[in-house]
């Protein structure tokens, strides 16, 4: 997310390192006086290009965007206001919430296990019997309730390559769930994950969430809480932290979103750009040694056999520490027709598991992600998730073009 935005001057105070490092540089040339003219035409192309390097450098390491601002402030002192709590200013009128918007600047130790444990599950509920669009008759009966097993540990050897997503709202800190997800333009060097546009915006109510990060194979051997509590960080996080450098999600969700009632969840879909908080010079795909596809051209509910969600559920009678998955044969719900059916299986998982990976077996018999978890009813007796076609394809593109060829 970004800075709180004020009238005219946009994003502004987020580019302060950059303005930053630009001043001092072009003050130390301004101030050299005298000598050789051609010597000092020298240095201050030097400075100059010193300074727009970086600029460069400040921004990428802030993950701050090309096209900045021209009225750059002279200081740091509204970024450090940020880290300093800033961001908790959730303003209605200050909300950043366009597809351009998102800003996510790193927090050193913002995700620390005491925080970790009181986020809450960022599920999005609908009723029980949830009705399908009037006339599309798209809809199949529901399914029943499928029980959620644990997933045998290590997950890193039993399961996709899947964690928590953790999130800012207005409400307080939120989990999610995600998984490392290939990416055809870094080919076995991924830093992308797919997670549920939820995750990271709250749709037509608001704007881009906050201090995203995502952790790999969070919990690996299945403590339980008490023993997470007293874990090490390499038991809680055994490849590190990753913060969300850009985010993606679908101009349905931003517009049609909602928190109950199933809006925007045909196309509650959304792709995160990370990098390690730790910097070690390594992908996410290489930290965790995997990545599944994602399949944009899977097919419908009724030619799909059976397929398994992942995901860490937060809510009761759930707690957030493990992995579960559901196994069930997919129907499909429609809640607007303009736009493809939800796949829907039967499954028990709670909140905490929105985001999570839906998988079937692609060819050769490797796994691909054909949807992640959307909606869910109170009590939890089934989950839909999003089929991924067009619209899809187009967030995931987005964002890997953004950080083509970049580790």
């Amino acid at each position: 997310m970004s800075l709180i935005r004020r009238p005219g001057n946009g994003r502004r105070a987020l580019a302060a390192v950059a303005a930053a490092a630009a001043l001092a540089v072009t003050a130390t040339a301004c101030d050299s006086g005298g000598g050789d003219d051609s010597k000092s035409d020298g240095a201050k192309a030097g400075a100059t290009a010193d300074a727009a390097d970086k600029a460069k450098e400040a921004k990428d390491r802030l993950g701050l965007p090309k096209d900045l601002p021209d009225d750059l402030p002279t200081s740091l002192e509204d970024l450090d206001k940020w880290r300093g709590g800033a961001w908790k200013n959730w303003d209605k009128d200050d909300w950043l919430r366009e597809a351009g918007d998102f800003l996510n600047p790193y927090i050193k130790g913002h995700w620390k296990p005491e925080r970790m444990k009181k986020a809450e599950d960022n599920e999005k509920h609908v009723a029980a019997n949830v009705q399908s669009a009037s006339g599309s008759g798209a809809s199949e009966a529901e399914p029943r309730p499928v029980r959620a097993k644990g997933v045998p540990t290590p997950y890193t050897r039993n399961a996709a390559p899947a964690g928590k997503v953790f999130m800012d709202t207005p409400d307080g800190p939120m989990v999610c769930s995600g998984t490392v997800v290939k990416d055809p333009r870094n080919p076995g060097k991924s830093n992308l994950v797919a997670t549920a546009g939820h995750c990271v915006h709250s749709g037509k109510s608001g704007g881009w969430l906050r201090n995203i990060s995502f952790i790999p194979a969070y919990n690996d051997k299945g403590l339980s809480p008490a023993e997470v509590e007293n874990a090490s960080p390499q038991e809680v996080a055994p490849y590190g932290q990753f913060w969300a450098k850009w985010a993606q999600t679908t101009n349905y969700w931003i517009k049609k979103g909602a928190k109950s009632g199933g809006g925007g969840a045909q196309q509650d879909f959304a792709v995160l750009r990370v990098e390690p908080v730790n910097k070690g010079g390594k992908s996410l795909e290489e930290a965790v040694g995997a990545a599944v596809k994602i399949n944009f051209q899977a097919p419908t509910s009724s030619r799909i056999a059976g397929v398994s969600s992942y995901g860490y559920p937060a809510a009761p009678p759930f707690n957030g520490a493990k992995m579960y998955r559901c196994t069930d044969r997919p129907g499909k719900l429609t809640l607007d027709p303009s736009q493809p059916p939800l796949y829907r299986i039967g499954c028990t998982m709670t909140g905490g598991s929105s985001g999570g990976a839906w998988l079937i077996k692609g060819a050769g018999g490797k796994p691909e992600l054909i949807s992640v978890n959307s909606i869910g009813p109170q009590p939890a007796k089934w989950l839909a998730g999003p089929r991924l076609g067009a619209t899809a394809k187009g967030v995931f593109d987005a964002a890997s073009k953004k950080y083509a060829g970049a580790n």
